[in-house]
């Protein structure tokens, strides 16, 4: 195993996505088009220009979604990929309806909790701690003061619950919006997870989870970035490192959820589902054996807390005439 397992023919992956993505349209899906979220992200940028490549500029629409709690360069990186990619788009800023269901005040709650004096104008994050070092993952509340000051601490399990559930609706909100679009153009909507997130459970049921059809899923998150380079997107989209842009406090996804930064993390996923030995993927990352096993705990670990994401819901008994 070296760190080319990974690369890609990136002419033919294009290829064999595009031809699949007109044939669900067609056959399984039948609608006339596709709608896709761009957050600024690779992966949003990527599943867009994959869009194009399928069906044609014409017939994709995207949308900007940003609340108040979002980067300011997610809208500016979203419309650079749009108009690179000279598709339809619209703006619609959610935060307004964030604010009327309650979602930054649920979040505020909680936070209070833990910091009584927390008012609007701090920011805030959520942490991942204790199993870089092989222990049982637990979170950290993490805030800043307007004048700078940061503070740290552990949660208990209520506050961490009400913060994540709050900000999961910063997702369903935006998959409400993206069916809009979709119902009112007979459109199918394209979900933008790549195979690191679609496999370890990194995204919210019936919020960026949902989806008529995922196109990047199967891709590891180094192969995402392959193709925005062979595709020639916005070099500010191939060079930016992966961030939740969930939280007013800048997050990458490896504070918040990951073990390792994405490019080991995706060497460890592939060594994991190849059989690899932790012995042999520890050199590669630079790692100890120890915490290369550790890693493959964890892959596991979250395979089974977030099976429940992929599962169809429960019937109490079948209905053979539409299964």
């Amino acid at each position: 195993m070296d760190k080319n397992v990974l690369v890609l023919d990136e002419a033919a992956e294009v290829d064999k996505i595009s031809r699949r993505i007109r044939e669900l349209l067609q056959k399984d899906l039948k609608k006339r088009g596709l709608v896709v979220a761009i957050s600024g992200g690779v992966d949003s940028a990527v599943s867009a220009a994959l869009a194009v490549q399928a069906v044609g500029v014409g017939k994709v629409f995207s949308l900007l979604l940003p609340e108040h709690d979002s980067s300011s360069q997610s809208v500016s990186l979203g419309e650079q990929v749009a108009q690179q990619l000279g598709i339809e788009y619209q703006i619609q800023h959610i935060g307004p309806t964030l604010e009327a269901i309650g979602c930054y005040e649920w979040r505020d709650a909680a936070i209070k909790s833990i910091f009584p004096d927390y008012t609007s104008e701090w920011k805030n994050k959520i942490v991942i701690a204790g199993g870089d070092a092989g222990k049982i993952n637990y979170f950290q509340l993490v805030v800043q003061t307007p004048d700078g000051e940061v503070m740290q601490q552990r949660m208990d399990l209520k506050e961490y619950l009400q913060i994540v559930a709050a900000t999961n609706y910063k997702q369903r909100i935006r998959k409400t919006v993206e069916y809009f679009h979709a119902d009112r153009l007979n459109y199918a909507v394209i979900g933008t997870p790549n195979r690191l997130e679609y496999d370890q459970g990194f995204f919210v049921k019936n919020g960026d989870g949902s989806a008529d059809l995922k196109p990047i899923a199967h891709l590891y998150k180094t192969q995402v970035y392959q193709l925005a380079r062979y595709l020639k997107l916005p070099a500010a989209v191939c060079n930016a490192l992966p961030t939740t842009d969930t939280y007013s406090m800048a997050q990458g996804q490896d504070e918040f959820y990951f073990a390792l930064p994405y490019h080991q993390m995706d060497l460890a996923l592939w060594a994991f589902n190849h059989e690899v030995p932790a012995a042999r993927l520890a050199p590669l990352l630079g790692i100890s054996e120890d915490r290369a096993n550790f890693i493959y705990k964890d892959i596991q670990a979250k395979r089974r807390t977030t099976r429940y994401l992929h599962a169809k819901p429960f019937l109490i008994e079948p209905v053979p005439e539409i299964s």
